[in-house]
């Protein structure tokens, strides 16, 4: 049997049982230490954490159920195995109700001890385990993780905290490739409900006849093919969250079913008679506008109300330009550690593009984007050379106004950036400038003193 690694504590008021137990259980590896009675355990578990506490539960002074108390205290998470005489059953089973993981009989059997201990250690480490990465989820679904510094986004994350202290259901819009799934996920794992599950669905990818049965759930024999009886989703997220992705996709007839779990918080499987309780919130998206669904009677009002009690919009990456020098690096960095690539920067010719690029498909293709880059760069800062020909092919002039668009330039800026665009093109070439724009040189140069001015009255104040 392959051991794990771990530290355990011995505790006995018999040297000779305390000295076999350490050889043998150093024989499979472990780290043993002991201790004659439950003071001086006391004070070796102050001082160091043990993965498994075996003691004995009679003892002189400090019994091994006070002992196991107060390790407890030091550390949640210690395996505890007592050590009982055939006699004093009772106790050992007391001391498993107060969170002892097992207990073994004098005289006791070598082969069993062994795997009592190594299936405590072994619980232990799963344990440990299914903590961490619990961690790791909501720590990856921080607010802080999903990054933007606009004024719309800001908005968006203090939206997100409120939501997130409640109970209510949550309607997200957006347009694909925003981040409806992060941010679902970011409420779930900040709000009560976060130790139960959370579970997505995406309502336009399964087959209206499959959703059904996915959501709900059947019994054997409900239909041909149901040979078995099976959990629906719903069910499967009782306690925590159900994130309808793409509801408005959701056919009319399964509509009316989703409707009535929301409002009688029950769901019957196909098939069956009896309904079941199930305690679930709703978190759904869509790309969509609901409203104008429900005016068109593709889906149904009652319905809409049910689901936008909380409602939370996220804009798109075009509306908030100021956020893709952030998520570029972000993903700069991300894309570099996986593929081992030394790329450190974006220089700002590359910078440039992709800030005049209006990114239909939001932040999940700028993200497509950034990998392509790292993965085929050369050097150490990504160059338009590494970006896509959608993004170097644009012509500068749409680019710009595009641009003006997005910030609401006047026409006094769109003018200021097209001429100074213009005179990088022609390398500060005046006389090329003024043929190229239309103009005389002598008006170009009064222009050019005119942004100076400006420039130079703007670093004043």
């Amino acid at each position: 049997m392959q051991t794990v690694p771990a530290t355990i504590l011995v505790v006995d008021d018999d040297p000779e049982m305390t000295t076999v137990l350490q050889e043998i259980l150093s024989e499979e590896g472990w780290e043993v230490e002991t201790a004659g009675d439950g003071e001086e355990a006391l004070a070796k578990l102050r001082q160091q954490e043990y993965e498994l506490l075996l003691t004995d539960l009679r003892m002189p002074g400090m019994d091994g159920m006070t002992l196991m108390e107060q390790a407890r205290l030091l550390y949640p998470d210690i395996q505890v195995i007592v050590i009982t005489a055939f006699g004093s059953i009772d106790s050992a089973i007391e001391a498993m109700k107060q969170g002892a993981y097992d207990y073994i009989t004098k005289p006791f059997h070598l082969d069993e001890m062994l795997l009592t201990i190594h299936k405590a250690l072994k619980e232990r480490a799963l344990h440990r385990e299914v903590v961490r990465l619990r961690q790791e989820v909501e720590q990856t679904y921080e607010f802080a993780n999903i990054l933007g510094k606009s004024p719309a986004m800001q908005h968006l994350f203090t939206m997100m905290r409120r939501v997130a202290q409640s109970t209510a259901n949550v309607l997200i819009t957006g347009e694909s490739g925003t981040g409806k799934e992060l941010v679902a996920k970011a409420i779930h794992y900040h709000s009560s409900r976060k130790q139960g599950p959370f579970i997505p669905v995406n309502c336009g990818a399964i087959p209206e006849e499959l959703l059904e049965s996915e959501l709900f759930g059947y019994v054997r024999g409900a239909f041909t093919g149901a040979q078995r009886e099976k959990m629906g989703l719903f069910e499967a997220a009782h306690g925590g969250s159900l994130f309808l992705d793409e509801v408005s996709e959701m056919p009319a007839s399964l509509q009316v079913k989703l409707l009535r779990a929301i409002q009688e918080k029950e769901v019957r499987r196909i098939g069956a008679t009896q309904a079941r309780q199930v305690d679930v919130r709703i978190i759904a998206a869509t790309n969509r506008d609901l409203l104008t669904e429900v005016e068109q009677g593709r889906f149904r009002e009652d319905l809409y109300y049910r689901l936008n009690v909380l409602p939370l919009h996220i804009p798109p990456l075009r509306e908030r330009p100021e956020d893709i020098p952030l998520l570029a690096t972000h993903f700069l960095r991300k894309y570099a550690e996986r593929n081992g690539k030394a790329v450190q920067g974006i220089s700002e010719p590359a910078l440039k593009l992709l800030l005049d690029y209006p990114w239909p498909g939001n932040v999940r293709e700028l993200e497509n984007v950034i990998e392509r880059a790292v993965i085929l760069g050369q050097y150490e800062r990504i160059t338009p050379a590494d970006l896509p020909e959608m993004l170097t092919a644009r012509r500068p002039e749409y680019a710009l106004l595009e641009r003006g668009k997005r910030q609401r330039l006047t026409l006094e800026e769109l003018e200021r950036e097209y001429i100074l665009q213009v005179l990088e093109e022609v390398k500060g070439n005046k006389q090329k400038a003024a043929e190229r724009l239309g103009i005389d040189r002598k008006t170009l140069y009064r222009r050019l003193e005119q942004y100076q001015q400006l420039s130079q009255d703007a670093g004043k104040g």
